[in-house]
């Protein structure tokens, strides 16, 4: 059985890889699951060229972002996808006006088990090429928002700092693991932390609980 593949997508400077790291760790020992980190092509890229990509540039770096998820998971049980392609398919929208990659992305997307949504709450910082400025991490994030929502993917907010950040995250990847599990898993340690957490959540829950979007677009459909 293929692993797990768990997105991790939101604006930059949000904390997307510095998740990703902290989370194959923590999984990694808490579990004792095979946990594989696919880091971000877009940034081997840029650093490579020298520049930042070019609007016919953009459908191959995301068929290299998915490959390299999916190639990950073949061997692993739970891969952390340091962004996706749909990330692509989102700045191509905004940058180029193209929305051809938005398919695909959400295609790959339908294939993974969670999306972790990286909240807004962290200060910008400048990291070379990749980055533009604060001012568009606000369109971004609702740009994503807005894409799995049409698809009707739904997702799960990681917000906080540190070791809150990394525990949000933890939250919403755990009932995943239990469903998942064939055999017992280690009774000490992290998870049985997050075990007793799950037990004592409500069976049905919302995957946005604690949005950190007043106006979230699911609040309507709320009973």
């Amino acid at each position: 059985m293929p692993g797990l593949l768990i997105a991790i997508v939101g604006a930059e400077s949000t904390g997307k890889s510095s998740l990703a790291q902290a989370l194959q760790v923590a999984l990694s020992m808490a579990t004792g699951l095979r946990c594989a980190l696919a880091p971000e092509v877009l940034r081997e890229w840029c650093e490579a060229a020298g520049r930042t990509p070019r609007p016919e540039e953009q459908a191959g770096i995301a068929e290299a972002q998915a490959a390299r998820c999916e190639a990950l998971a073949l061997t692993a049980d739970l891969v952390l996808c340091d962004t996706t392609s749909l990330m692509t398919a989102v700045y191509s929208e905004l940058l180029f006006a193209d929305r051809s990659l938005l398919g695909s992305g959400l295609a790959f997307h339908r294939r993974c088990a969670l999306t972790l949504l990286t909240a807004l709450d962290l200060p910008w910082v400048a990291d070379g090429l990749q980055r533009d400025g604060a001012h568009v991490r606000a369109p971004v994030d609702a740009a994503v928002r807005r894409a799995l929502m049409s698809a009707g993917l739904g997702w799960s907010v990681v917000a906080g700092s540190g070791e809150r950040r990394v525990d949000a995250a933890l939250n919403a990847i755990t009932p995943l693991l239990l469903a998942r599990r064939t055999a017992p898993l280690p009774a000490t340690g992290l998870f049985s932390r997050l075990q007793a957490r799950q037990d004592a959540l409500p069976e049905w829950r919302w995957a946005c609980d604690n949005c950190d979007v007043p106006e979230c677009e699911h609040l309507s459909l709320r009973r």
